[in-house]
């Protein structure tokens, strides 16, 4: 009776950690991503707010506000220069996918060849996608898709041939299409609303904490409810053969039914 109860104490812990691993503070297996999240002391400017637990590197943020970095030679003013008060947000959507450890229920596998991981289909805050698209629907681009079909002759991305310059507002009609469209479907649009702890903000405030704790811990416990087949962390994690030592554990405890 004296070895069951450390046994079994340890195969709760096991359950337990089993539970908790695959989708929450994870970072993705991609170009510039560190392994695990961890302090950073000091992050540049707009992803500053991740300091204390981030998947990203000072140099990475140092980079992430440059027109045009070697972390990807993305070239943001490919339609003349884009406006600040535009590329602001997309410094910060940088900043949430090169550094947030929050995005685990969204992680996916990508036949890429720089990556092995992306997200898909995050959901975005409304006034996030709105706030985006307010501020960038004057700026010039000339595609919908920016994850694909540049022009790459030059080393960095350049329009398509016989593609046009046009406004945002043009390409992207409604909050809802950009969010969706520029990366991918990396990001859904999402009707809830800042603090409801049902969406992902791309900015806050740090010292009120970080919200996206709590928003990936909810839909990790969603999508482990009901997994989507072979998609995704939570159904590579396969937890279920360690969740089966918890019945074993709870019989091994004083009082339990052996």
């Amino acid at each position: 009776a004296a070895l069951a109860v450390p046994l079994a104490v340890a195969l709760v812990l096991l359950a337990a950690e089993a539970v908790k691993e695959p989708l929450l503070n994870v970072c993705m297996d991609a170009k510039h991503h560190k392994s695990e999240p961890g302090p950073e002391g000091r992050l540049f400017e707009q992803c500053s707010p991740w300091k204390d637990n981030a998947c990203c590197t000072a140099n990475t943020t140092l980079e992430a506000h440059k027109d045009q970095s070697y972390l990807y030679n993305f070239n943001w003013n490919h339609c003349g220069v884009m406006p600040p008060k535009c590329k602001r947000h997309f410094i910060q959507d940088m900043c949430l996918y090169e550094c947030s450890p929050n995005l685990g229920p969204w992680i996916e596998q990508a036949d890429s060849s720089w990556r092995r991981e992306r997200i898909l289909h995050v959901p975005l805050c409304r006034e996030d996608c709105e706030e985006w698209w307010q501020d960038c629907k004057d700026a010039l681009t000339c595609k919908e898709n920016w994850h694909k079909g540049w022009n790459w002759a030059t080393g960095t991305n350049r329009c398509p041939w016989g593609s046009m310059c046009r406004p945002f507002s043009q390409l992207f009609p409604r909050p809802k299409d950009l969010c969706e469209k520029i990366w991918s479907s990396s990001f859904q649009y999402s009707r809830e609303p800042r603090g409801s702890g049902r969406c992902i903000q791309m900015w806050f405030d740090p010292a009120q904490g970080n919200p996206n704790v709590a928003v990936a811990k909810f839909y990790a416990w969603r999508k482990r409810s009901s997994p989507a087949p072979g998609s995704g962390r939570a159904a590579r994690a396969l937890p279920c053969s360690e969740l089966l030592l918890l019945p074993l554990a709870l019989v091994l405890l004083p009082g339990g039914s052996g």
